[in-house]
């Protein structure tokens, strides 16, 4: 019976440190959304130009790659977390600046907003609920990320010979990005649930960034066909 004791005693406590891996995420996810908001505000008031969107998610693709993982299990990696999350949203505030001056800007944004928050809570609730694994989807995402980066890049490229004749290019990859992050919000919250990612900073990060990338494609996809005339 001492084995099975031990098994039921491991299991509880898997439970247990899960349970607290969740409740951690979501908690600092909350914290550094609102953080974002913040200073997308200040970005907003500020009016810096608009490629500091780019500077600020270069700077923070490198906090993500080479200080984080380094910082993860210290009390450091707390102030690594709100320094990215911090960074990505001052960089987009000349983004929402932009929108926003359009005729219906502020329809487009809350739209967006609104879109990115309902998707996220369900496909959130559902992994939660079912505890479903979807460990199974990370090779794909990283291919699809990784193709969804070189195409922007070279669309970018080919934008500044062919300018407007591209934009419908840009727009299957915004699209391309709602669904890639629709399915790294269902692999990163799996994660969490079935205990294969035990690091909430990590966690909060791989959800932070899917409902970002979502939310920006999104701002794309319905201010495009809002200003459709």
């Amino acid at each position: 019976m001492r084995p099975a004791v031990r098994d039921i005693n491991s299991t509880a406590t898997s439970s247990i440190e899960t349970s607290k891996v969740v409740r951690n995420t979501y908690s600092l996810l909350s914290m550094t959304l609102v953080f974002s908001a913040v200073m997308a505000g200040v970005s907003m008031t500020i009016q810096p130009p608009m490629f500091t969107g780019i500077v600020c998610s270069l700077i923070a693709m490198g906090m993500i790659w080479f200080v984080l993982p380094r910082t993860a299990n210290s009390a450091a990696g707390l102030g690594v977390v709100f320094g990215i999350t911090g960074l990505l949203g001052f960089g987009l505030g000349p983004i929402l600046t932009h929108y926003l001056a359009m005729a219906n800007g502020g329809m487009i944004v809350m739209n967006a907003m609104a879109t990115t928050g309902f998707t996220f809570l369900g496909l959130s609730a559902y992994v939660l609920t079912t505890k479903k694994d979807f460990s199974f989807m990370g090779g794909f995402l990283m291919a699809g990320m990784i193709a969804m980066i070189v195409l922007s890049v070279i669309s970018m490229i080919a934008a500044w010979g062919f300018g407007a004749e591209i934009s419908g290019v840009m727009l299957a990859i915004s699209a391309a990005v709602v669904l890639l992050m629709c399915g790294l919000i269902l692999f990163e919250t799996s994660n969490i649930v079935n205990g294969g990612e035990t690091n909430y900073l990590m966690a909060t990060i791989g959800l932070y960034l899917a409902i970002y990338n979502m939310f920006t494609a999104l701002l794309h996809l319905i201010g495009a066909f809002s200003n459709d005339d």
